[in-house]
């Protein structure tokens, strides 16, 4: 799912008319004490990152003055959360807050639902997981209408809302659910939204993630890779997004693992279906490698996408190796991968990575086919001396043998490392 930083899906809120806090985001502490500034009273001082917990994690602080939203913007900027630096936080006025609410839309994938859903307690927040079943009310939405005010009435109720109160929820649910609807959600989170002082209800927060497929809808969103990313995308992701999204043919997904690029033991991995991909992860496990990236070609793919797949993986810089993880006997015919790799192991190997390791394991159907034309193709390569030295072809004899298949790709690995340290690269 694409995901949006909080102050992003508030912007999407309050394009939508509903209440959000005044405020905006900052880069540096000189910008959000300018901000503070601006709206001239105590603020919240919020980190923007993709993860939960923030408070726990310390980025959320309140603060009375310009001068200390700057010293605390200061302590939340230097921090990291999860694996992601915080780079962004929000400024925005601190709310006289009387009571805190929760409601969430997600999707019901029950088979008697599969439809959007409700959900709302009064305990707001707090994390979902901890608010006692009891308090946490839900209603199924028709995917067509949308949900009703007598059906946001009707849990309102239930969730013990009184009486005099019940038309305001009523309406701010529905509104919000216009808003998951209009801007294709597959979740929208506010917790907590609260009631202030002088009875307004207002999102306090914001969870906002967009169902991948409805991205060509929106354009105003400005999302570069419909996809699900732990940070933003890496020049190997938009690489990997710009083969899929130009050829549908079979599976070409490639993204970038967030590795440290002078890491010694990271692998270029290039697995052929899920179930394979976890295969190959537990052989790189197994002996101390990590992946350099994700890809897969699976689906019955054509020779051209499994090629730049395959490029755009051999092409990452300092990587250890290669592993061409075909852990199942796949129905795809094989022979597609078995002229890619051909192709790409000549261009990469004799001039940018000679003696690199690269363990290729294929089988399925056409599969004596394909290690012929592997076997064939790369043989002048494969010599003593020659640029593909530590290539190794296996078939389905090996294809559960994730521990044979990690051994052999961490020996050749060590061996390319130590010659890299002799020849002083």
């Amino acid at each position: 799912m694409a995901k949006f930083l909080e102050f992003q899906g508030k912007e999407w809120l309050r394009k939508a008319g509903l209440p959000v806090p005044h405020g905006r985001v900052a880069s540096t502490p000189e910008e959000a004490k300018q901000i503070a500034e601006e709206i001239g009273k105590p603020v919240a001082v919020k980190g923007q990152v993709q993860a939960g917990g923030r408070g726990k994690a310390g980025i959320v602080k309140l603060v009375n003055t310009p001068d200390e939203a700057a010293v605390v913007a200061a302590e939340i900027l230097a921090k990291t959360v999860g694996g992601t630096p915080v780079q962004q936080v929000l400024i925005e006025e601190k709310l006289d807050i009387k009571k805190e609410y929760y409601c969430s839309f997600v999707v019901n994938g029950a088979r008697e639902a599969r439809s959007p859903m409700l959900m709302f307690s009064t305990e707001g927040g707090m994390d979902i997981e901890s608010v006692p079943e009891e308090l946490l009310f839900k209603v199924n939405i028709d995917p067509i209408n949308g949900l009703q005010i007598y059906d946001a009435i009707d849990v309102c109720a239930q969730a013990g809302i009184p009486a005099q109160d019940l038309s305001k929820f009523a309406s701010f649910l529905t509104k919000l659910s216009q808003a998951y609807k209009k801007y294709d959600c597959q979740t929208l989170e506010i917790n907590p939204f609260i009631m202030t002082g002088s009875g307004d209800l207002v999102c306090a927060d914001c969870k906002m993630e967009i169902d991948n497929s409805s991205v060509g809808r929106h354009p105003e969103f400005g999302i570069s890779i419909a996809r699900d990313l732990p940070g933003a995308p890496t020049e190997l992701d938009l690489i990997g997004w710009s083969i899929e999204e130009t050829d549908a043919r079979g599976t070409g997904f490639l993204m970038n693992m967030g590795y440290d690029e002078v890491s010694p033991g990271c692998i270029g991995y290039h697995p052929i279906g899920g179930g394979s991909a976890m295969m190959g992860l537990d052989a790189l496990n197994q002996v101390g490698l990590k992946p350099a990236n994700y890809a897969d070609t699976s689906g019955n793919p054509v020779g051209s996408k499994i090629y730049r797949v395959a490029k755009s993986v051999l092409s990452q810089p300092n990587i250890d190796g290669y592993l061409l993880g075909g852990f199942m006997m796949a129905n795809q015919e094989q022979w597609h991968h078995a002229h890619a790799i051909v192709k790409v192991l000549r261009e990469i190997l004799p001039t940018q990575k000679p003696g690199l390791p690269c363990v290729l394991l294929l089988c399925g159907n056409r599969e004596d086919e394909s290690l012929e034309i592997l076997r064939k193709g790369l043989a002048d390569l494969m010599t003593p001396d020659g640029p593909g030295k530590r290539i190794e072809i296996y078939g389905k004899e090996h294809v559960t043998d994730t521990k044979f298949i990690g051994q052999r790709l961490f020996v050749l690995s060590q061996e390319y490392r130590a010659e890299k340290v002799a020849q002083g690269k």
